[in-house]
C-alpha cells in the first residue's frame, strides 16, 4: 500500500489527463465495448461547486493516492477531478486522521455515516460504483440534458455517490454544500437541476429553506441514508410536483440493496436492486421468512475496512451483512427494522429503536427524533425521546400517549426532551453519541 502525499490546493495546467477507458457519450448512442475500471471526468461533464464552475485541470501531486480533505467543498472539487483525470486512488475525509491510508488506482476509499462510533474507512473498486452508474442511466433515463446535484458534503457516500456518477456518464455535476440552506432550492431552480440526490434529513431542511416557489424541474429525486417518513415525503412532493421520489436502502459497504417504486408498500424499502440478491437469516444462519439478518450478495460491495472495524459486517459464502435486521415478504418487498447494534430488551421484549423513531415522525409535525436507552434495573432499559424543536408539554404527551398505544406502556419514552437542533454527522444522520452525552448531562 503506497503512502500518500498531501497536496496543497494549487491549480497546474497543461498536465496529461489519466488514460482510462471511456464510457460513451449519453446523446451519441455509442455502444460501450469495454468494462470500465476506473472513474473518468467524462469530456461532457461539468463540475460545480455551488453555481462556480471547477476548472478541469489537474493538481501536482508526488504520489498515485490523494487524501483530500473535504471540510472545503471548493477546494476538495479540483482535487478530486484531479485524481479522476490522472488515475489516482483517492479519499474524501472528514473528522479522521488520513495518515496511512492508500489504494492502487483502481480503487478509493469513502467513509462510513459514523451514525454509532467513529467513521470507518471503505475500501472499494472503482468499478463497484461504476457498475451502478450504467444500471442507474438505464433505469431513470438519463439525457445528456439531465444535471446532477447533491446537498451533502463529500465525505458522506451519497454525496460523493451522486457527483462521480454525473461526472462518469456525462451529466453536469454540482455539490451544493457550500451554498447556504435557505439558498439551496434558488440554486436548484437557477442552475436547471433535474436530478437530486439526498437524505430524508437534507430534504427536510431544503423545504424549510425554500420559497413558496415550486421546482418543477426536477424530475426524480434519490434519496437514501435514512427512512423518508410520509410528512416529509409529502412536503417534498409539493415543492418539487414533477418529480418521482425513489427511496433506496443500502450502506456505505454494500451501496445499493434495494429501491422503491410506485407499488412499494407502505414502510417497506423495496425490491432488490437490480443484481442485488437479498437472504434473510436466522441465529443459526438458516434463511427464515420471519426477522432476521439482511444478507446481500452483489457487484457492488466493498473490499475491506482501510480504517476501523466493525463487528457486526461479516462475509459468507459470498454474501455480506452489516448487522441489519429485517424481513422479506412474499414478493421480495424488505422491511427494515433497525440495527443489531441499536437492538435492545425491555421486558423480555425486543426493542427497535428506529421503528419507535419512524411512528412519531410520520404522526407529528416534528421534524426529527432519536430514542435513545438508559439503564433500568427492573426492565433492563427505559427509553428517552429526543424531539428537534422548542420545548412542547402538550406535544409530549401526545408522543407518549402515540407510543403506548402502539407500543404498549412497557415500551413507551419513560421521558420526552426537546433539543432546538438535533446534532448531525456530515452523512445528515443524527450523531447518536453526541446526543447521548447530552441527555446525560440533562440529568
Amino acid at each position: 500500500m503506497r503512502k500518500q502525499a498531501m497536496h496543497t490546493p494549487i491549480v497546474t495546467l497543461g498536465l496529461s489527463p489519466c488514460n482510462l477507458i471511456g464510457t460513451p457519450a449519453i446523446g451519441t448512442g455509442g455502444a460501450m465495448t469495454h468494462k470500465q475500471q476506473g472513474f473518468r471526468w467524462h469530456p461532457d461533464a461539468q463540475l460545480f461547486a455551488g453555481a462556480e464552475p471547477v476548472p478541469r485541470s489537474v493538481l501536482p501531486v508526488t504520489s498515485h493516492f490523494c487524501a483530500i480533505h473535504a471540510a472545503n467543498t471548493a477546494d476538495a472539487l479540483p482535487a478530486l477531478g484531479s485524481a479522476m483525470q490522472s488515475g489516482w486512488g483517492f479519499c474524501l475525509y472528514d473528522g479522521i486522521d488520513p495518515a496511512g491510508l492508500g489504494s492502487e488506482p483502481d480503487q478509493f476509499i469513502t467513509l462510513s455515516g459514523g451514525s454509532s462510533g467513529q467513521p470507518k474507512g471503505i475500501l472499494r473498486r472503482q468499478s463497484s460504483w461504476i457498475d451502478s452508474f450504467d444500471t442507474n442511466r438505464q433505469l431513470f433515463g438519463y439525457t445528456a440534458q439531465d444535471r446532477i446535484a447533491v446537498l451533502g458534503r463529500l465525505s458522506h457516500s451519497l454525496a460523493l455517490y451522486g457527483v462521480l456518477e454525473g461526472l462518469h456518464l456525462g451529466l453536469d455535476a454540482f455539490a451544493l454544500d457550500p451554498v447556504p440552506i435557505r439558498r439551496q432550492a434558488s440554486v436548484l431552480a437557477a442552475e436547471r437541476i433535474s436530478i437530486l440526490y439526498a437524505t430524508p434529513t437534507q430534504l427536510r431542511m431544503l423545504v424549510r429553506g425554500a420559497s413558496d416557489e415550486p421546482l418543477p424541474q426536477i424530475r426524480l429525486i434519490l434519496c437514501g441514508g435514512g427512512a423518508l417518513d410520509d410528512s416529509t415525503a409529502q412536503t417534498v412532493q409539493t415543492l418539487c410536483p414533477n418529480a418521482a421520489i425513489r427511496v433506496f436502502y443500502g450502506a456505505a459497504e454494500t451501496s445499493f440493496i434495494t429501491l422503491s417504486g410506485p407499488d412499494t408498500p407502505l414502510a417497506s424499502v423495496g425490491q432488490a436492486y437490480p443484481g442485488v440478491t437479498i437472504r434473510i437469516r436466522d441465529e443459526t444462519g438458516r434463511e427464515t421468512t420471519q426477522i432476521g439478518e439482511v444478507w446481500v450478495r452483489s457487484p457492488y460491495l466493498f473490499e475491506r475496512y482501510a480504517l476501523g472495524q466493525a463487528d457486526d459486517t461479516q462475509f459468507r459464502d459470498g454474501f455480506l451483512s452489516v448487522g441489519e435486521m429485517g424481513r422479506l415478504d412474499r414478493t421480495g418487498n424488505l422491511y427494515l427494522m433497525g440495527r443489531k447494534t441499536r437492538m435492545l430488551q425491555i421486558a423480555d421484549q425486543t426493542i427497535f429503536p428506529e421503528e419507535i423513531e419512524v411512528q412519531i415522525c410520520a404522526a407529528t409535525p416534528i421534524a426529527a427524533c432519536a430514542i435513545l436507552p438508559r439503564p433500568d434495573p427492573v426492565r433492563g432499559h427505559r427509553l428517552i425521546a429526543v424531539l428537534e424543536g422548542p420545548a412542547n408539554a402538550d406535544l409530549a404527551a401526545e408522543v407518549q400517549q402515540l407510543c403506548r398505544e402502539r407500543f404498549g406502556p412497557l415500551i413507551a419514552p419513560k421521558q420526552v426532551l426537546f433539543h432546538p437542533a438535533l446534532p448531525l454527522l456530515g452523512s445528515g444522520k443524527i450523531d447518536l453519541p453526541k446526543l447521548s452525552k447530552w441527555v446525560e448531562d440533562q440529568a
